[in-house]
C-alpha cells in the first residue's frame, strides 16, 4: 500500500477530475428530476455517489482488481478534495442562478407585483 505514491502524481489529478465531474454530473441531473426530494438533496446524492465510487475503486485497488501498487489514502484524499471543489462550485452556481433570476424579474418592465 503506498509504495512510491506521491501527491502530485497524475493519478491523483485523475481521482480529482473523476470524483469532481461525477458530483457535477450527478447533481446536476438530481437537480433537473420531477420529484422534490430528489432535487433538494441533488449535491448530497452527487457526493455520495462519487465518494462511493472512489473508495470502491479503492477498494478494488487493494484488492488486485487493477494494475496498482494498492489501495491509498492519497488516492482517497483527492477524492474527497475534488468532491469539495465540485459542492463550492455548485454552490456558488447556485446562489448566482438564484440572484440573477430574482434580478432579472424586478427589471422586467410592465410587470407590477400584486
Amino acid at each position: 500500500m503506498e509504495n512510491g505514491d506521491d501527491w502530485l502524481a497524475h493519478d491523483k489529478l485523475q481521482h480529482f477530475i473523476l470524483c469532481f465531474t461525477i458530483t457535477i454530473i450527478v447533481s446536476f441531473l438530481a437537480s433537473r428530476t420531477k420529484y422534490s426530494l430528489l432535487r433538494r438533496r441533488s449535491i448530497s446524492i452527487g457526493c455520495v455517489l462519487s465518494l462511493t465510487a472512489g473508495a470502491a475503486k479503492e477498494f478494488a485497488d487493494e484488492l488486485g482488481f487493477f494494475k496498482s501498487a494498492g489501495g491509498s489514502v492519497k488516492d482517497a484524499v483527492a477524492d474527497i478534495i475534488g468532491v469539495l471543489v465540485a459542492v463550492i462550485a455548485l454552490n456558488l452556481w447556485n446562489s448566482f442562478c438564484s440572484r440573477d433570476r430574482s434580478v432579472q424579474f424586478e427589471q422586467t418592465p410592465g410587470y407590477e407585483m400584486v
